[in-house]
């Protein structure tokens, strides 16, 4: 069945009117009058793309242009950021609220037109895109969203006719195509069978070398078909422009595949109608020039001599076409919507929660605590925290890239989140457990998509050294600033023996670099419990740092609640301390060593537990300096990893204990005695701080 508002019988047949070929003319002419303003830009494409995204906007998708966060609307995902014009002119034209100067800022300070989609400063702009492949392997997120959420809310109804089937509709373009990430996250596509997922591939062979011929000759279609894709190709009319039925009858079969993403190759002309510069890689990545957009204008029967002009008439007239279709939609929509909030009174309870934000009634009381003495590894505390949370939390799921068992990231009795059609032990298209395969970035991309529906909190789960494989995912929930959670596990060269190819150093301080990412590195199982507790209360992008060898237990339940929500706090004390030792994660038993070796000399310590430094930085100066007493200029701060960033807190009286090298193959203990990283080293520091 389709579903209600989204192309089916009763937009089987294009109806293309002179209205919309005048609409998609000054699009184009829109494009060029932009990029010309401004001096750069992408106008070839978002020339040959008017036509498709025109189609998509006034046609295909189910969208309200004056609520953009309709719980209702398909979502658009324009992969190929570059030609951010696409997608800012069909805002403009369907009355999303931006105005002609908005178009005419384009990628001006200030402007709500930056030079790529950027999610939370334009409305309708569902993600940040512009690094290639991530748009389309959020969308993948997104689709796997809907489905989770279906399971949710209304797992029951017939396909197509609940309130909560939408679909997830991208622009890709060649270069998204070659990145690996959409690889990546395509395949899973394909193996999750994500039937209300809908990629348009932009392939108009150019790219900013040139033919794309000089390194994608791949046959892109067999590779989407060979993935599980239903597969559809567009050619270009005689002329070189879009072929618009084509493309019509395309998107109406992805309406009603049943079990498959589709994937459509639209063959287009980069920069169509353009004179001289169609076809053409300058056409890409610049300014086509005052005498070409004149020239151009003449060719699409425009005035030469207007820009960013708009005939009122044909924009009225979209406008008043559009609005129409959106209240038949809205209509159908919530008449769906009213019928199952009637009869799932428990669901739509939890949807509201969801909805306003609000954690579940008992929240503060199910986090695990641990009794002071025990011994457990971080990792493994985590996923007792996760299997707790759980069981209150049914918006809470997610998974590992492989390595389940080793990041401790199963949800039991969770199900595997797999298509109906799977026959694998577990398997249910509403599973909770998400296996990403081998797939860091895609991962990271597919959590971002997921956390952008805003309803449900998702994790994902790696080793930390390959969180350099997810890094351009990562940096994008930090910018759009979602509530996607990191779990990374095995965090430092206490591993052991799988070497330094596995032993993180750097990262640490890597991704502290990030801006609006939060880095916790829990000292022990409270603390790991607390800063779980921390994570879920807030909405914005956390990694876990987790380790893979036992820990003693050493902060009260308590304590570490109060402690890791400000990010540092202290852990141990004496009166008038002369000396302070900062520690995180499974350094923090050093710093309490050390502590007692030197109260027994007479030396008057405080231990500082620091999880979260970018927390610790939110706090008000007060605090901060209550902390870390200004007066006390004797620190030592002790990491596992490199020592690069330690200085802002030790100062120049400061010592660090760390490690500025890679690391070796071999015990864990072997090689914190070899490197330098123990109680002696943490002690001598200390000493020596105190006499500068």
């Amino acid at each position: 069945m389709t579903s209600p508002g989204i192309t089916g019988p009763q937009r089987a047949r294009l109806d293309w009117s002179p209205t919309d070929d005048s609409a998609v003319r000054h699009l184009r002419a829109l494009a060029m009058d932009a990029v010309q303003k401004v001096g750069n830009g992408h106008p070839g494409t978002a020339m040959s793309l008017a036509p498709a995204a025109y189609l998509l906007f006034q046609r295909i998708m189910r969208h309200d242009p004056s609520d953009p966060g309709w719980l209702g609307r398909d979502r658009f995902v324009l992969s190929a950021g570059h030609s951010s014009l696409t997608l800012y002119s069909e805002l403009f034209l369907s009355a999303y609220g931006l105005s002609m100067n908005d178009l005419e800022s384009f990628r001006t300070w200030g402007s709500r037109t930056p030079g790529h989609p950027e999610f939370g400063h334009t409305a309708g702009v569902e993600t940040t895109t512009g690094p290639l492949g991530q748009g389309l392997a959020t969308a993948v997120g997104m689709a796997m969203s809907a489905r989770y959420e279906r399971g949710l809310f209304d797992p029951q109804t017939p396909d197509g006719s609940s309130p909560f089937d939408h679909r997830i509709w991208v622009i890709a373009s060649d270069g998204d195509l070659e990145e690996g990430v959409s690889a990546e996250a395509s395949s899973l596509a394909g193996t999750q069978r994500l039937n209300r997922l809908c990629v348009i591939w932009d392939d108009n062979h150019i790219s900013i070398e040139g033919d794309t011929a000089v390194a994608f000759t791949e046959d892109v279609v067999a590779r989407y078909a060979a993935y599980g894709w239903a597969i559809h190709s567009v050619d270009r009319l005689p002329d070189g422009d879009v072929d618009r039925e084509g493309l019509f009858t395309a998107l109406n079969a992805a309406t009603i595949e049943p079990d498959r993403p589709t994937f459509i190759r639209m063959r287009t002309t980069i920069a169509w109608p353009a004179p001289s510069a169609q076809n053409t890689a300058k056409a890409h990545g610049s300014a086509l020039g005052a005498a070409e957009v004149a020239a151009t204008k003449t060719a699409l029967g425009l005035d030469p001599e207007e820009s960013f002009a708009f005939d009122p008439v044909v924009l009225a007239d979209v406008r008043s076409a559009l609005a129409l279709q959106v209240t038949a939609d809205r209509s159908t929509w919530q008449a769906q919507f009213d019928a199952w909030r009637a009869d799932e009174p428990q669901r739509a309870e939890l949807l509201d929660r969801l909805v306003s934000g609000e954690l579940p009634n008992g929240f503060d009381s199910a986090f695990p605590r641990y009794d002071l003495g025990g011994s457990i590894a971080t990792r493994k505390a985590s996923g007792e925290v996760i299997n707790a949370i759980a069981a209150i939390m049914p918006e809470l799921w997610g998974g590992s890239a492989d390595l389940a068992e080793s990041n401790n990231t199963t949800i039991e009795g969770g199900g595997s989140f797999l298509p109906a059609s799977s026959t694998l032990p577990g398997a249910s298209p509403y599973g909770r457990i998400l296996h990403f395969g081998i797939r860091e970035h895609a991962m990271g991309s597919i959590l971002n998509g997921i956390a952008l529906d805003g309803l449900t909190r998702p994790f994902g789960g790696t080793f930390m050294v390959f969180s350099d494989y997810m890094r351009g995912s990562v940096r994008l929930a930090a910018i759009m600033q979602l509530p996607s959670i990191f779990v990374w596990t095995h965090d430092s060269i206490g591993l052991g023996e799988d070497g330094p190819t596995h032993q993180p150093v750097e990262h640490l301080w890597s991704l502290r670099a990030v801006p609006g990412l939060s880095i916790v590195r829990p000292a022990d199982a409270n603390e790991t419990s607390a800063a779980w507790h921390a994570t879920l209360s807030r909405r914005t992008p956390v990694g876990l740092v987790l380790t893979r060898q036992n820990l003693p237990t050493l902060v009260a339940a308590d304590v570490a609640r109060s402690g890791v929500r400000r990010g540092g706090y202290v852990l141990l004390d004496s009166p008038e301390p002369q000396v302070l030792l900062l520690a995180t994660g499974s350094e923090v038993q050093l710093a309490v060593a050390a502590y007692e070796r030197l109260k027994a000399d007479g030396i008057s310590t405080r231990v500082v537990s620091m999880p979260c430094l970018e927390w610790f930085d939110e706090q008000d100066e007060a605090y901060r300096d209550s902390v870390l007493v200004p007066s006390v200029r004797a620190r030592v701060a002790i990491e596992a990893g490199s020592t690069l960033g330690w200085w802002k807190y030790v100062g120049d009286r400061g010592r660090i204990i760390g490690i500025d090298h890679f690391g070796a193959s071999a015990d864990q203990q072997i090689l914190f005695e070899e490197f330098g990283i123990t109680v002696d080293a943490v002690v001598a520091a200390a000493l020596q701080s105190i006499r500068l």
